[in-house]
């Protein structure tokens, strides 16, 4: 199984609530980025409601041309608890799966999943994206097999 992690891309600093905050053309530019990594890859993508997650799936998933539709779920958000989020990642079907969601929740994901506990996030940067990889998604099981951040223009 393959798990890809994607930060969202730079978002406006202020909004009438952190929900709808929109991605940056710098925001746009990094995601268009991360999205390269995932060239060829056939994927069933996940996204919190958030505005900005949801406009960096969309990019990948036009950059991309995924024919299957978006998924939006709410246990993707910042204040999401992974340990809640890794039962609900278990009950997906796909061999290649993309998150989009934010920090601090992706990296605290990426660690359990990694790690076994939450204590070592991954360092996700703005549009920062990881692949994880196992057999099955099971907390301290999986290997982090590329970590790639976005370069800084």
């Amino acid at each position: 199984m393959r798990l890809w992690l994607l930060r969202h891309g730079q978002a406006q600093a202020e909004a009438r609530t952190d929900a709808a905050r929109e991605l940056t053309a710098h925001g746009r530019d990094e995601v268009r980025q991360s999205t390269e990594h995932l060239r060829g890859r056939s994927l069933n993508i996940y996204a919190s409601p958030y505005v900005r997650a949801q406009q960096t799936a969309t990019l990948v998933r036009d950059a991309l041309a995924v024919d299957r539709p978006l998924q939006t779920v709410a246990w993707l958000t910042p204040d999401s608890d992974p340990r809640d989020s890794l039962v609900r990642l278990q009950q997906l079907a796909g061999d290649e799966i993309l998150l989009v969601s934010h920090q601090p929740f992706i990296g605290a994901l990426g660690g359990l999943l990694v790690h076994g506990h939450r204590q070592q996030p991954l360092a996700m940067h703005t549009a920062s994206l990881a692949l994880l990889e196992g057999d099955d998604l099971i907390a301290g099981l999986m290997s982090l097999s590329l970590l790639a951040h976005p370069e800084v223009r």
